[in-house]
């Protein structure tokens, strides 16, 4: 759907809707909210997620960026505090304005004061934390099955990604994490090959939306590449049929074939995103 930026410094999106929006954005960049998602948005995908840093050209893009939009914001499932460190965000000059909604939205790191907010963690989560290794032991998912539980403060994660058949472990899993997210007053999120066990009522789409509002946007672009960021496409839907325009952007995967459907401008990974953010910037002078 995208074109190559070198011989078209800003790609042409494959919907009416997208090709609105992005001229909105141009025309308007001062009014324009940037959100984005951090893994395999910003950062590549990787089987140990403590190990994922952002491209190495996404900061650089987002500086470039940052000073002619209204705000960037990365809204992530991660502590709003894990992505400013693996994203290298604090104390870049022209990120002084980039905001990070960490959790789902439940946390929020602003750049101007190097601060993180959030509200006293649901109470579930301790109760799944003690209860998980015995259902995926239960489930035959235990240690040395290649199953492995990322501990994220107001979430718990469980990664397939290691086992030595990812999608039929994640299959199996999907039932009895369920049962035990719902026993506790939890939801399971599904993402590329993790299932997520976290408070509901807080996801991406309501992070974006209330941020989008909050600074009174006039245009907003999302990008994201998992399951989880279909409430954020959701949200940019919404503001779009409020006369708010939008462009949705897909990092391209293979692996979430519905997010590509719905995105207006599809680019091919990390590395597209900052392409894109580049031309962008470029083109806003």
């Amino acid at each position: 759907m995208g074109t190559h930026m070198d011989t078209d410094p800003l790609p042409t999106p494959a919907t009416r809707a997208g090709r609105d929006g992005l001229a909105a954005i141009v025309a308007n960049p001062a009014k324009t909210v940037i959100g984005l998602d951090f893994d395999g948005t910003l950062a590549p995908i990787v089987a140990d997620p403590e190990q994922a840093r952002a491209h190495p050209d996404a900061v650089p893009a987002l500086a470039r960026l940052a000073p002619k939009v209204a705000s960037v914001a990365v809204v992530t499932g991660r502590p709003a505090e894990v992505a400013v460190r693996h994203g290298g965000f604090a104390g870049v000059p022209g990120l002084e304005h980039l905001v990070v909604l960490g959790h789902y939205g439940a946390e929020r790191w602003d750049a101007v004061s190097g601060e993180v907010t959030a509200p006293a963690p649901h109470p579930g989560v301790a109760a799944v934390r003690a209860e998980l290794p015995g259902v995926l032991e239960r489930a035959g998912a235990g240690q040395g099955q290649g199953i492995w539980i990322e501990e994220k403060g107001r979430a718990l994660a469980v990664h397939t990604r290691r086992a030595s058949d990812p999608q039929a472990a994640f299959e199996a899993l999907r039932e009895p994490l369920t049962g035990l997210a719902a026993r506790h007053g939890l939801i399971v999120e599904p993402g590329r090959l993790v299932l997520e066990l976290r408070p509901p009522g807080m996801d991406k789409g309501v992070a974006l939306g209330e941020y989008v509002r909050e600074i009174s946007a006039e245009a907003v672009l999302y990008g994201g590449d998992d399951l989880g960021d279909l409430p954020a496409f959701g949200a940019v839907e919404k503001l779009r049929s409020d006369g708010v325009p939008g462009l949705l952007v897909c990092s391209g995967s293979d692996e979430v074939t519905e997010l590509r459907q719905r995105a207006d401008l599809v680019v091919d990974g990390p590395a597209g995103v900052v392409q894109l953010l580049s031309a962008l910037a470029a083109q806003l002078g």
